[in-house]
């Protein structure tokens, strides 16, 4: 017999589309038994079940006699289970009466799957024994080439469903994050203003958003935040802050007192491994362009006077969320003229890296927003993402990067 081609076929069989696993193995089961060169002419597989300690009849075909559904033969009453564990394939007499009734006297059984340990001991989650008329290391062979492929062929499928699981969740994570995120542009009295995120994964810690506040709405807050970490967990807690966020700005109280109870909820919910830099700040109608804000611990924005091209920055009033329960934050303001810039940014900004490691820093980045003071709050942050990412295409480390740009324009 050709092993190689009896690999190929039961290769080819076993992925196939199958509702489930039962159906794989009997399939393959039948290909077997139907090619007359395998010399097989039937076959039983059986499945542990851990709880009983035993292995249970699960599908059985070809010219053997039938005996009960569910039946099942006992790991104590077998010791030669133990050796499969091992040899994987065994060549046996056959002990049991009632299966020696049935015409049973000698078997083979081959171990399909991975080990699951009972008692400390390592046993088959499938094993498959096939009928033939010659039980001997040619059968032995057959079995071996059979359970490889078999066993090969399930970690595949389980494999395949875990990725899939994993993407539908990643895909939920991704739509979620997406929800809460607001319109990139946005408009209030004679501000104007643009918000990006780029995840370096498909979902990232960094967050921004523009909140209404109170029912006449004359003031706005603006929220950038970035949760430490990457992935799946800074993402959920991207997610926490922001909504917490949301809802603590609906009681419209002070800028100072809801970073205090964010900090509070950050202590409280997540590991102490964890924690979040945020810049909250708010624009109204004031007539003087007055911009209260407070820093937790987030990159100093940089702020542009139109006229003059002076720059400050609006360095932290307070810790980091997370790590010290009942942190103080003070609150700071500016004030806007006409044609004035606000950059609100995360560290992937500043920190994005070249090819040898060099950092992006602010002082380039000054340059970018000084000679593109002059635009929208849109061409700005396109202008600054188009440089960051050209100058780190060949850098090793990439983070999130968030931009949020307001621009005063009468």
């Amino acid at each position: 017999m050709n092993q190689k081609r009896l690999y190929r076929t039961i290769d080819k069989v076993a992925a196939g589309q199958y509702k489930n696993e039962e159906e794989m193995l009997g399939t393959v089961l039948n290909e077997i038994i139907l090619k007359e060169e395998t010399g097989i002419t039937g076959g039983r597989l059986w499945v542990l079940d851990k709880d009983n300690r035993a292995y249970r009849l699960l599908y059985q075909t070809g010219q053997v006699e039938k005996i009960n559904k569910d039946f099942s033969i006992y790991l104590k009453d077998y010791p030669i289970f133990e050796l499969i564990a091992n040899e994987r394939t065994i060549l046996a007499d056959e002990t049991n009466m009632v299966l020696r009734k049935k015409g049973i006297f000698k078997y083979s059984a081959s171990g399909v799957g991975h080990r699951i340990k009972i008692d400390g001991k390592p046993f088959y989650e499938y094993l498959l024994a096939l009928n033939s008329n010659n039980i001997n290391d040619e059968l032995r062979y057959t079995l071996n080439i059979v359970a490889t492929v078999l066993s090969s062929q399930l970690k595949e499928r389980r494999l395949a469903q875990s990725t899939l699981h994993m993407r539908e969740d990643i895909d939920r994570a991704k739509q979620l994050q997406k929800s809460i995120l607001p319109e990139h542009e946005y408009r209030f009295h004679n501000y104007d203003m643009f918000g990006v995120t780029v995840p370096a994964e498909i979902v990232g810690g960094d967050f921004f958003d523009y909140l209404k506040i109170g029912d006449d709405e004359e003031r706005l807050g603006i929220a950038v935040g970035d949760a430490a970490s990457k992935g799946l967990s800074a993402a959920a807690e991207a997610m926490y802050v922001s909504g917490a966020l949301r809802m603590a700005s609906t009681f419209q109280i002070k800028i100072s007192s809801i970073l205090k109870r964010m900090n509070d909820l950050v202590h409280k919910i997540f590991s102490e491994a964890k924690f979040t830099t945020l810049f909250y700040g708010e624009i109204s109608t004031d007539r003087n362009g007055l911009f209260l804000y407070a820093n937790a611990g987030h990159n100093p924005p940089i702020f542009i006077k139109a006229d003059s091209g002076e720059i400050e920055y609006l360095m932290p009033t307070g810790p980091l969320l997370g790590p010290a329960p009942h942190a103080k934050y003070e609150t700071d303001n500016i004030n806007f003229s006409k044609g004035d810039v606000l950059v609100i940014y995360t560290d992937g900004i500043t920190e994005a890296q070249d090819i040898s490691g060099v950092l992006y820093e602010e002082h380039r980045l000054e340059k970018i927003i000084k000679d593109a003071v002059h635009l929208s709050p849109k061409e700005i942050a396109y202008s600054i993402l188009n440089d960051v990412i050209h100058f780190s295409k060949d850098g090793v480390y990439c983070d999130d990067k968030t931009l949020v740009v307001i621009k005063r324009t009468y």
